[in-house]
């Protein structure tokens, strides 16, 4: 396998189109012809991860935070991108999942709220324009007499499905207007002469994998020299991915509960708690890592409790006026469970590879009773 193909295999677990906008994914370091062999999986990419990926002959660090987060003017040894000018010299890839990895299914918010107890949960905020089967509107116009031909020639190209429906499309009556130029060959009309025809408006459902075929057919039963037709791509309304998740609890429970959860699946040592620790929950939210921004959502979400990775001052006050608990676990300690997952199903996705998880990516902070 070579570096490139490793975003096939990400695609399977967290498709980088679920990624938000400002976020930096993919691959991000390296030759994209190296063959791969050695995978290290991590959260943060450190002096100590670095060094550790040298020392197995890592090809490839699958990264959670990417390693460059803005635009570098230089890369030296000796200042903030030493990490990366490491990296280089070492020809070590770095291939980074990042938001993408909080939105899918399965990935880190559903990993929260699987050991909170949610039954259902649905994201929270942020959310992205992604469809995970995504197909298109074909709108074509095309002359009353010739309609038949076109639509025919378009569903039996692969068009015009929906679930256990076919030839599926609509239509409407219209006119037509077009000026034919010198070199032009006109269907309908003469050269220099304005023309109003008859047409109708004809729409129907493609899928991605028929696009091309689809409108090659349209363009090949279609009588005029030059159709005019739109593709638009369609949004999957039912399908919605964003950060964070919220949702009732499978039965009530003390935040001491979720507490003792917490810190046996994610490794938790110590948390941090906003707000009344004794209430009964009910409904709970979660968002992995920093995501005080959508602080607002789960308060006039309903929620009861919120676990996070880390609370700014000023949102920790806000909840607690707003009568919500808050349970922060640390930025990393709120993520780094997942690894395991992850490193799981890359296994299982190219057994060739070698893949370990990082012994040396830690939280920075260290926890003490004082």
């Amino acid at each position: 396998m070579k570096a490139k193909d490793i975003g096939a295999v990400v695609e399977q677990i967290a498709p980088l189109g679920l990624a938000q906008s400002w976020d930096n994914v993919g691959l991000l370091l390296g030759d994209p012809e190296r063959p791969i062999k050695n995978v290290l999986l991590t959260i943060d990419i450190t002096q100590a991860v670095v060094a550790e990926a040298k020392a197995l002959k890592t090809d490839l660090i699958l990264g959670y935070h990417p390693v460059i987060w803005d635009g570098l003017k230089r890369i030296r040894p000796d200042d903030k991108s030493r990490t990366v000018y490491e990296l280089i010299r070492a020809g070590i890839a770095v291939f980074c999942i990042h938001t993408a990895l909080d939105a899918v299914g399965g990935g880190v918010n559903d990993g929260l709220a699987e050991i909170v107890g949610i039954q259902d949960p649905k994201p929270i905020g942020d959310y992205v324009e992604y469809s995970p089967q995504e197909a298109y509107k074909l709108v074509v116009f095309v002359p009353v007499d010739a309609l038949a031909r076109v639509s025919n020639a378009v569903f039996e190209a692969g068009a015009g499905w929906i679930g256990n429906y076919r030839n599926c499309g609509f239509h409407t009556d219209g006119t037509g207007t077009f000026l034919p130029l010198e070199g032009s060959n006109p269907a309908i009309g003469e050269q220099g002469k304005f023309e109003r025809v008859r047409e109708c408006r004809f729409e129907t459902i493609v899928p991605t994998a028929k696009l091309q075929s689809v409108v090659e057919a349209m363009k090949k039963a279609h009588p005029y020299e030059m159709p005019a037709f739109d593709v638009v791509k369609l949004f999957d309304y039912a399908s919605r991915f964003g950060l964070g998740r919220i949702g009732t609890l499978v039965q009530p429970v003390r935040p001491a509960r979720i507490i003792e959860r917490v810190k046996r699946r994610t490794g938790a040592r110590a948390v941090g708690l906003v707000g009344n620790p004794k209430r009964l929950v009910r409904k709970a939210a979660v968002c992995a890592g920093t995501c005080g921004e959508i602080l607002n959502l789960v308060i006039a979400g309903g929620a009861d409790l919120y676990l996070t990775g880390e609370l700014k001052h000023h949102q920790a006050l806000a909840a607690q006026e707003a009568g919500l608990t808050c349970i922060c676990l640390s930025h990393t300690v709120s993520e780094r469970f997942i690894l395991k997952k992850v490193a799981g199903r890359v296994k299982e996705l190219a057994s060739e590879l070698n893949v370990r998880v990082s012994k040396k990516d830690a939280d920075p902070f260290t926890w003490k009773n004082v």
